[in-house]
C-alpha cells in the first residue's frame, strides 16, 4: 500500500546503526538505510551518551525520508549536565552532585519543545522533582526545599 511509513526507535546519539531496532524496520521500505543512519547521528550528535527518541518517516513510493528527533528523558539531561552516569540508588537522602538553578531550567526549557504545555514554572517543578529521585541538590539545596521555595513565591525563576 503506498504512502507514508513512520518508523519510531530510542537510539544512542551520534551512535545509530542500521543494525536493530532501524535496519530490519527500514529495510524492506526500499530506502538507502546507510544514508538514513547518516541523517541520524548528524542530528543526534549533540546528545552523545543519552538514548533519543527517533521517527523516520518514508515515502513508499519516491523513497524519500525524514527524520525527526525527540528530546531525550529529563534524566538523561539532568546527568549529562551533573556530569553523572546516573542518578543516586538513594535518592535525596544521598546526593550525588549539584546544580545551580540556570541548568534546571536549562533542562526544563529543552524538555519543552516535547510537552504540549507551555508553562514554564510547571517544568521547572517536574525537573526538580526529578532531582529529587536522582539526589541531585540545586545550589546546595534540597530539591524538595527549592520546590517549598518556589510554590511559596521565596524563589523565582531566573530572568531570560
Amino acid at each position: 500500500m503506498p504512502g507514508k511509513i513512520s518508523v519510531e526507535a530510542l537510539v544512542a546519539g551520534g551512535r545509530a546503526t542500521a543494525g536493530p531496532p532501524l535496519g530490519p524496520s527500514l529495510g524492506p521500505l526500499g530506502v538507502n538505510v546507510g544514508a538514513i543512519i547518516i541523517e541520524i547521528n548528524r542530528l543526534t550528535k549533540d546528545f552523545s551518551g543519552m538514548r533519543v527518541p527517533v521517527s523516520v518517516i518514508v515515502d513508499t513510493e519516491t523513497k524519500q525520508f525524514e527524520v525527526k528527533v525527540g528530546t531525550p528523558t529529563t534524566a538523561a539531561l539532568l546527568a549529562k549536565e551533573a556530569s553523572i552516569e546516573k542518578g543516586s540508588a538513594g535518592g535525596w537522602k544521598q546526593p550525588v552532585s549539584d546544580l545551580p538553578m540556570a541548568k534546571v531550567v536549562s533542562v526544563s526549557k529543552a524538555r519543552m519543545t516535547s510537552s504540549k504545555r507551555k508553562d514554564l514554572k510547571g517544568h521547572v517543578l517536574q525537573t526538580l522533582g526529578t532531582c529529587v529521585s536522582m539526589g541531585i541538590t540545586v545550589d546546595g539545596k534540597s530539591p524538595k526545599e527549592v520546590i517549598g521555595m518556589m510554590k511559596s513565591g521565596a524563589l523565582n525563576l531566573p530572568e531570560e
